[in-house]
């Protein structure tokens, strides 16, 4: 999909995604209404947030505690439907605030997040709902838990967290068919009955509805592209 668009809106892009997700649903005999989409704000300014949500996306990622505590918590009151997901790696230090701003965390990897988002959650007096994040390419350079490890990693989210723990996450590896990570991160879910499935991006969305996505993450191809950061 092009992601320049510049002569477009984001309103725009917008509706040109929910039609392709519409399109892509229906063409896997699935509900268009079963797959919501999370549009990726991350390092876009809070107008285009703005802009979005007059165009009734309420769903939003980010991948910064910091950067997502300064966009969203002042528009919770005029739009009590927002709802935030943290989708980038979580320091331990950032538990708290994660746990205190987010709807839903999709990056869990590791016992001592695990650990930390307990603590937080105790503070804090909320849990969000949470993803257990997959390397399902064993990337080095990657966030997520190693694929040999997930099972039990994943069992061991279910028993600190019971049903917050929804779901997995992924991102295939760039260079790759992403058909067999999804459909390596469904069985996954299925083996561990966990019904949200977080896989797919700009480029390969529809093919991750297509293998049961729940959960679709658009960033550029709905604010196109990143902005140059200082």
């Amino acid at each position: 999909m092009d992601t320049s668009f510049p002569s477009t809106t984001i309103a725009q892009r917008l509706a040109s995604v929910r039609n392709s997700m519409t399109a892509a649903a229906q063409a896997a005999g699935r509900d268009p209404a079963s797959v919501t989409l999370v549009a990726v704000s991350k390092f876009h300014p809070l107008h285009s947030v703005q802009e979005a949500l007059a165009a009734h996306q309420c769903v939003f990622g980010e991948n910064r505690v910091q950067e997502a505590a300064t966009k969203f918590p002042n528009l919770r009151a005029a739009h009590p439907n927002l709802r935030l997901h943290l989708i980038g790696g979580l320091q331990t230090n950032k538990a708290r605030e994660a746990v205190r701003i987010a709807d839903m965390i999709e990056s869990l990897d590791r016992p001592a997040l695990v650990d930390a988002i307990a603590r937080a959650a105790d503070a804090e007096g909320r849990l969000p709902d949470l993803l257990v994040e997959v390397n399902t390419g064993d990337e080095p350079q990657k966030f997520g838990v190693p694929r040999e490890q997930a099972d039990g990693f994943i069992r061991l989210c279910v028993q600190r967290f019971g049903a917050s723990l929804r779901g997995l996450m992924c991102i295939p590896p760039a260079q790759q068919d992403p058909v067999p990570h999804f459909q390596l991160l469904r069985s996954m879910a299925h083996t561990h009955g966990l019904p949200v499935l977080s896989m797919g991006m700009s480029a390969d969305f529809e093919q991750a509805i297509a293998q049961g996505a729940t959960l679709v993450r658009v960033g550029s191809a709905i604010f196109g592209p990143r902005p140059t950061l200082a």
